[in-house]
């Protein structure tokens, strides 16, 4: 056992717009191991964290919904804790970055960074929204590309050439909030001078601190110098004003990492603890920054140049971790497996998904893929077949057949010192967050204790009078195994921990390892856990495509596009066009069509060939779903087709009708997808 640490963790702020989803929670889980970990070490831990509340996407999204950002903000925060809670993710505080803690301390830092030298202005041309009134971000402009000419790309690089530009480049520009053509108009900004701080950045992110991957990506920032960053925004803006100034505000971005310190400090208030202790630039306590690999040039550059020049100790450590796929590919709405965190909670155990993302975290920057089927394999393999399995086997023997006490003696004792020596290997690998690899030792030892029961075969064994000692042993043995495992899983499987402590009478402290249970009195045994039934996971992903099909738009933390008209109370729904007769309506023949085959079309950005066999003759139809699906996702379905749609020549070909879809657009069009049982050519009315 070490010296006791002082170490604060933090894991990335959910951005206040949307509800957590199976991405969000892997971190925090992540984390919370890691955690929890620590505490069962020991060590003085405390782990916070906070809504990321500011920003135009905040500010919009709160309008459209008839709110103020602060009532959204807040009442997100709520479902976010509830959530995390949820998983059993035991946050020590989680607070807000909209908080007088986080408004005073952002402010104090950016004064201390003024006072070093280190803001400057300048004049800057941005394109503005005339209607909005209103500059546009990045992500709030789309038009055509300057390089390749692909229409509706975003404001700072084109999904099809992959170029990078500056908005005002765009051609045909407008704005994704209003529709209308932006304007350049000049405005005074604020900028941290980054490249002050590039020798220290350059030794700083190669000193450990980072994962070597993260710091090679890194390492391409220094090539050409590092240079100013903006940190300002103008007004209309949902966030701190920037110290004697009115209509200049913080910048998500500036004010985002220092809620790692807002919520510590608001912790700190409410508990007695001394927060220079752990922040001043002499601290000898350790921080812990838990995030996700698309954000390391904020926490790995910016972040830490912050703290420098405002006076403050930088991270220990910052750890990355990839993205999450399920089943080998990005998660899909139209395919349910865009899992929010609450249809999980509703359909299945939280430990289950700890487990498995435990049994597949490494300390690499590797993403991760929760394959359903290889989910409820291991759920039922490892911890029902293997670890419950040792309580289960042999609890009822003591119970039954020797008062509910254990043997006042140890018939394997090596069996028991294995395990027991095991501590300091599994312990280390918690601690490196190679979860992995700790899961895979665990486990192993799990079967060398099913192994040992096989083997003594205690249920035999208690037949004979002359041999039921040796059973009362071996059972005495067996739960003892199980004591050890429980002691070493205990961070990934904190409630079915507590069920095992309650059984076995024991507090289950890693550092009593070596304690053993002799002659010790348990409870009688009940069930720990069920086996995953696989109904449960369709039932999920069906729930899935039911509930995120209608919001896709506001489960998205990109922007959209936004209807020209003043937004009613539901802003995602378009305002409904000119009323038309019923006659007009039946002229349409919607006709089931499967679709033979699909491939890209070169040279335009949004379009596929699709080949449908309408039942008595064959049509090509270019459809302009590329976003949403690849060619092979669409072969062999059935879809909707207006038949009698007049053929239209294109540039790349004729089309002869139209599949019908859904959605907001971009990744999120669905194709309408009849029943099983239609066949091709059936007319739908």
């Amino acid at each position: 056992m070490t010296d006791t640490r002082k170490i604060l963790v933090t894991c990335a702020l959910p951005y206040a717009n949307g509800s957590l989803h199976l991405g969000h929670i892997l971190e925090h889980i992540q984390t919370d191991i890691w955690v929890r970990f620590q505490k069962t070490r020991g060590h003085q831990t405390h782990f916070v964290c906070a809504s990321d509340a500011h920003g135009t996407p905040i500010m919009l999204k709160a309008e459209e919904l008839g709110l103020k950002p602060e009532a959204m903000v807040d009442a997100i925060r709520q479902e976010h804790i509830r959530d995390c809670s949820g998983f059993l993710v035991e946050f020590d505080n989680f607070h807000s970055t909209h908080s007088d803690e986080n408004k005073t301390l952002a402010q104090l830092v950016y004064t201390q960074l003024e006072q070093a030298g280190c803001i400057s202005k300048k004049t800057i041309e941005q394109l503005y929204d005339p209607q909005k009134q209103m500059f546009l971000p990045d992500r709030y402009v789309k038009g055509d590309c300057p390089s390749c000419g692909a229409q509706d790309q975003y404001g700072d690089n084109c999904e099809v050439c992959s170029s990078t530009y500056s908005p005002v480049e765009l051609k045909n520009a407008r704005s994704t909030v209003s529709d209308a053509t932006p304007v350049l108009k000049q405005s005074e900004h604020y900028f941290f001078e980054l490249g002050q701080f590039q020798s220290m950045l350059e030794n700083w992110t190669k000193s450990g601190t980072l994962q070597e991957q993260m710091a090679n990506k890194l390492g391409e920032w220094f090539a050409d110098g590092l240079q100013a960053w903006d940190i300002s925004r103008d007004s209309p803006y949902f966030g701190f004003n920037i110290p004697g100034t009115t209509d200049k505000f913080f910048y998500v971005w500036l004010d985002a990492p220092i809620g790692y310190m807002s919520s510590f400090k608001n912790l700190c208030d409410k508990q007695g603890i001394n927060f220079d202790e752990f922040w001043s630039v002499d601290s000898n306590a350790e921080l812990h920054h838990f995030i996700g690999k698309d954000i390391i040039n904020f926490h790995g550059l910016f972040w830490p140049a912050m703290l420098e020049g405002a006076g403050y100790r930088k991270p220990t450590g910052v750890h990355a971790h990839g993205f999450l796929t399920v089943n080998g590919t990005k998660m899909s709405k139209s395919k349910g497996t865009f899992v929010k965190a609450q249809t999980y909670l509703e359909h299945l155990e939280p430990e289950f998904l700890r487990y498995y993302f435990a049994a597949k975290l490494t300390n690499r920057v590797d993403d991760l893929d929760l394959n359903l089927e290889d989910f409820a394999q291991r759920v039922n393999s490892d911890l029902v077949g293997k670890y419950v399995n040792i309580a289960s086997r042999c609890a009822g023997f003591i119970t039954k057949l020797f008062d509910g006490k254990l043997a006042d003696e140890v018939l394997n004792p090596a069996l028991l010192t294995e395990f027991e020596n095991a501590s300091d290997k599994i312990a280390g690998l918690y601690e490196s967050r190679d979860y992995s690899k700790a899961i895979r030792e665990i486990m192993a030892l799990a079967d060398k204790a099913n192994q040992y029961i096989a083997d003594e075969a205690p249920w035999v064994l208690a037949k004979e009078e002359s041999s039921k000692q040796r059973a009362h042993q071996v059972c005495s043995d067996a739960l003892n195994l199980f004591r050890i495992l429980t002691i070493y899983l205990k961070p990934v499987l904190p409630a079915l921990a507590d069920k095992v402590s309650e059984f076995l009478n024991d507090e289950l402290i890693w550092a009593n390892i070596n304690q053993r249970m002799l002659g010790h009195a348990i409870e009688k045994f009940k069930p720990l856990l069920q086996r995953l039934d696989i109904k449960h996971i369709e039932a999920m992903v069906e729930a899935s495509k039911q509930n995120l099909a209608p919001q896709a738009a506001q489960e998205d933390n990109k922007t959209k596009n936004k209807a020209t008209a003043k937004p009613a109370q539901n802003a995602e729904i378009e305002p409904i066009a000119a009323e038309i007769e019923f006659d007009d309506f039946a002229k349409l023949d919607l006709r089931i069509a499967k679709i033979i085959s699909a491939e890209h079309v070169e040279g335009a950005d949004k379009l596929l060939k699709i080949q449908v066999d309408l039942g008595l003759e064959q049509r090509q139809i270019f459809a302009g779903i590329k976003s949403a699906y690849q060619p092979q996702d669409l072969e062999g379905k059935l879809t909707v087709v207006v038949a009698n749609l007049k053929p239209r020549k294109m540039r790349f070909g004729m089309s002869e009708g139209m599949i019908l879809a859904a959605g907001p657009g971009g990744s999120e069009l669905w194709i309408l997808n009849p029943e099983d049982g239609a066949k091709p050519g059936m007319r739908v009315k």
